[in-house]
């Protein structure tokens, strides 16, 4: 379901152009499939900051690494203090690190995400960055295994080590692009695009446009009923995702 009549970016008015639309992406299961890697990632991590074995997982749907990371150390005892979280983002990045080469085998490009950021990329109307729970060094490892890094601005995204709220990265990410550009992006100029009602939730606290894809595990209804603007079955047709996002 499209709602088609949906402005991004408002009108001009009186001469005025219109800010750029920043368009803030999530990465798993909205633009790439990595499922099962968090387990192996998060098991190794937990045993070289504890010493113990991973006794209970997380639900990692729609999470930041630091939600997660203080998650993992509470429920098996540990510290969730911020040097404990750390340590377990640094042995992530080393466990992944040495996955890097297999990262293509590890998971999957989803359908039209290569299309649709490349189209996105040629407009001179649109910034296209990240808010995703990955650390900065995973976002990049898994785009990167698909050659999908070409077309995002790594450098003001939001991402999942700066805090348990994942409102708190759509604000860093629209703080860090409005740096970058040297112009304010309006909350209605800002699309929030990903496959979780915890994504819809992030745009919508700071008023921004929501995009929900049903490609990850929750239904078009459920992120309908999540209160997102748009909801795509998935990025496919690159024509109707292009005037979703850009109407």
């Amino acid at each position: 379901m499209v709602n088609a009549t949906l402005g991004v970016g408002g009108p001009c008015h009186h001469g005025l152009v219109r800010a750029p639309t920043l368009i803030l992406w999530d990465i798993d299961l909205t633009l790439v499939d990595y499922t099962g890697t968090g387990r192996a990632w998060y098991g190794g991590a937990l045993a070289r900051v504890t010493g113990q074995q991973l006794r209970h997982l997380p639900n990692f749907a729609g999470r930041t690494e630091r939600s997660l990371a203080k998650e993992m150390l509470t429920t098996h005892g540990a510290d969730p203090c911020d040097e404990q979280v750390e340590r377990m983002f640094a042995e992530l990045v080393a466990i992944a690190g040495a996955d890097r080469p297999r990262f293509p085998s590890l998971g999957r490009a989803l359908i039209g995400s290569a299309e649709i950021l490349t189209a996105l990329a040629a407009r001179d109307d649109v910034v296209q960055s990240l808010v995703t729970g990955n650390l900065p060094t995973l976002a990049g490892y898994k785009l990167e295994a698909f050659d999908l890094h070409h077309h995002v601005d790594f450098e003001i995204g939001g991402y999942g080590s700066l805090s348990e709220a994942r409102e708190d990265l759509v604000a860093d990410a629209m703080a860090r692009a409005a740096a970058k550009h040297g112009t304010e992006f309006p909350p209605t100029s800002v699309v929030v695009i990903g496959d979780t009602p915890m994504d819809v939730a992030a745009g919508r606290h700071h008023g921004t446009v929501t995009v929900g894809v049903a490609t990850g595990r929750y239904t078009a209804a459920e992120l309908a009923d999540s209160g997102a603007h748009v909801v795509l079955p998935n990025l496919a047709d690159t024509p109707t995702v292009t005037r979703a996002l850009l109407p």
